[in-house]
């Protein structure tokens, strides 16, 4: 059985209080990007198995936004960020301030596809430090990459490697939302981690809860 098979309730919760410090500094990054208090939070981290995880996503077969890259360093692994495509486009109309920005239209404006960059990089930029300064290991991301896409086309990707070992990948649940508006103006997205053989394992052992 593979180490990352193994991973407990407590691993799991290990990893929510790391996902809501990493969070923390994310919502202090994008407040000051979009000069208005923006909060965020990890509701849930959880273990689920490769059918469970295109579930989540709507499908296979669902269009949406997604955010890949490399995790690089003491311990290495994929991560994507996946929103889906109309949440996506709300909160990058928020961003850029054009309500007329859309993934859909096959041609987002460059503007927009940047912003959706950044994103992804004040966010994995954010859990990766949180998990570094509690491990002390050097992680490092790649710069992301941008699809829009099926999500089964988008995933299979970093499902190349683990799935020799294991049919399972981690979750980390997002929530985005604007302080002071209603909840129908968060934003839902779902981080899934899917490390190389044994990184987590090394992970688990920095952390004291291996």
């Amino acid at each position: 059985m593979s180490e990352i098979q193994k991973i407990t309730s407590l691993h799991l919760d290990v990893l929510k209080e790391i996902g809501n410090i990493g969070a923390a500094h994310a919502a202090t990054a994008l407040s000051s990007l979009l000069t208005r208090k923006i909060d965020m939070h990890v509701p849930k981290v959880e273990m689920v198995s490769f059918n469970d995880m295109m579930e989540l996503a709507g499908g296979a077969e669902t269009v949406v936004v997604g955010i890949f890259l490399r995790i690089e360093g003491d311990s290495e692994g994929s991560m994507f960020f996946i929103l889906p495509i109309k949440q996506a486009n709300r909160f990058i109309q928020s961003l850029i301030g054009d309500d007329q920005f859309s993934f859909s239209d096959g041609k987002p404006t460059e503007l927009g596809v940047s912003a959706m960059q950044e994103l992804g990089n004040i966010l994995s930029g954010s859990y990766l430090s949180a998990l570094s300064d509690f491990t002390g290991m050097k992680l490092y991301p790649t710069v992301p990459g941008l699809s829009v896409d099926m999500f089964g086309a988008i995933i299979s990707t970093g499902l190349i490697e683990i799935s020799e070992v294991s049919d399972q990948v981690i979750v980390i649940n997002t929530s985005i939302f604007e302080e002071g508006f209603d909840n129908r103006n968060e934003v839902h997205g779902h981080f899934f981690l899917l490390p190389d053989p044994d990184s987590f394992a090394n992970i688990f052992k920095a952390l004291g809860v291996a």
